[in-house]
């Protein structure tokens, strides 16, 4: 069994910064793509960053200079450092990670339970 568990998210003011971090554990034999998504109440959930095994990452046009996304392979962590925090990056943030629990497995997709960022003054 694989779970993934979020933490860092909060309240913060506009402007701010706060830092992400999701920690795969349990069954894993190897962990591919990992990432970032976000919903915010009445919208679909639209991803913000992923990054590969190998460090290559994509944003979100709406985030891109202010969110870094990083992750360490060694801890099956991934993180996502947002600065210059807007009211608009209010939502449940969201860890994904393309995992494989044996080799003889295929991959497949897991979800954290989500952590709440809240921009507000």
């Amino acid at each position: 069994q694989v779970q993934l568990v979020e933490s860092g998210g909060g309240l913060v003011q506009p402007g701010g910064s706060l830092r992400l971090s999701c920690a795969a554990s349990g069954s894993i034999f190897s962990i591919n793509g990992m990432g970032w998504y976000r919903q915010a109440p009445g919208n679909q959930r639209e991803l913000v960053a992923t990054i590969t095994r190998g460090n290559s990452t994509k944003y979100a046009d709406s985030v891109k200079g202010r969110f870094t996304v990083s992750r360490d392979n060694a801890k099956n962590t991934v993180y996502l450092q947002m600065d210059s925090l807007e009211p608009e990056d209010t939502a449940v943030y969201y860890c994904n990670a393309l995992i494989r629990t044996s080799i003889s497995d295929g991959w497949h997709d897991y979800w954290g339970q989500g952590t709440q960022v809240t921009v507000s003054s």
